[in-house]
C-alpha cells in the first residue's frame, strides 16, 4: 500500500499554503511525516491510502506495524490455455507480493476440463488467481492484474460489453470475489511476449503437470 500525505504550511502574514505529496511507501511516508512534524512548520499531517482511506501520523505508525506481515503490493500476472478438441483449459498465474520486508513469488497452475472457449479459460485463470489471494489471507488492498488478454481485462473494466452468457457468470463470480476481499483492482493489457511465465505455467497445466511454489526473491 501508498499514501500520499497533506499538510498546510503555515507563512507569515499570509495564513497557510497546502501541500500534498505523491503516493509512497509507508516507511518512507512515516519519515517523512515525523521530519515535518519535528521542523514544527506544518499543522496536523494526514496520510491517505491508496483505498482513499485517511490515517493520522500516529494512526499511520501503528497501521504498518499491523500490515507489515500481511502481504501486500500485489501483482498478479494470469493466462488461460484451451484445447477445442478435448475442451480442456489449463490457467497459469504467477503473483509477486511483500511480505514484511521481504519479497515472494508464487507460480501456480490447474488444469479444468468442460470450457466452451479460450475466453472461458482466460476469465477461470484470473479467477484462480483470487482464490490464492484468498488463501493468503489478503484484503483490501489494491491490485494490480496484468494479462494479454484484451476482450477479458476491458470487459472486467466495463469498457467493453459481454454479451455471452458463459463469460457473464464468470465476470459476476469475479466481481463477487473481489469485493468479499475489498480489493481495488487495476487491469493492464500487456504483450504477449510480456506474459510468458503464465503462459507456459497455462501450457503445463494442458500437459498435466501440476505446479505450485512460493519463492522468495532477492
Amino acid at each position: 500500500m501508498k499514501y500520499k500525505i497533506e499538510w498546510n504550511y503555515p507563512v507569515k502574514g499570509k495564513g497557510t499554503v497546502p501541500f500534498t505529496s505523491e503516493y509512497i511507501s509507508g516507511e518512507l511516508a512515516i519519515q517523512t511525516g515525523e521530519e515535518i512534524e519535528k521542523a514544527g512548520k506544518a499543522g496536523e499531517l494526514l496520510f491517505t491510502d491508496e483505498m482513499g482511506t485517511t490515517w493520522t501520523l500516529k494512526e499511520m505508525k501503528k497501521l504498518v506495524n499491523e500490515i507489515e506481515e500481511d502481504p501486500h503490493e500485489l501483482l498478479v500476472y494470469f493466462d488461460g490455455g484451451f484445447k477445442k478438441d478435448s475442451a480442456v483449459a489449463g490457467l497459469g498465474t504467477v503473483i509477486f507480493f511483500k511480505q514484511g520486508k521481504k519479497k515472494f513469488r508464487i507460480r501456480a497452475n490447474q488444469r479444468i476440463d468442460e470450457m466452451e472457449t479460450n475466453n472461458e479459460a482466460e476469465y477461470a485463470a484470473l479467477y484462480f488467481a483470487l482464490s490464492i489471494l484468498e488463501e493468503l489471507k489478503v484484503h483490501h488492498l489494491p491490485c494490480e492484474f496484468r494479462g494479454d488478454s484484451q476482450v477479458v481485462l476491458k470487459q472486467l473494466e466495463g469498457e467493453w460489453p459481454c454479451y455471452e452468457d458463459v463469460l457473464n457468470k464468470w465476470l459476476d463470480r469475479i466481481e463477487a470475489k473481489i469485493k468479499n476481499l475489498g480489493l481495488d483492482p487495476r487491469y493492464t493489457v500487456i504483450p504477449r511476449n510480456d506474459n510468458k511465465e503464465a503462459d507456459k505455467l497455462a501450457s503445463q497445466a494442458l500437459e498435466g503437470k501440476e505446479i505450485f511454489s512460493k519463492t522468495q526473491l532477492l
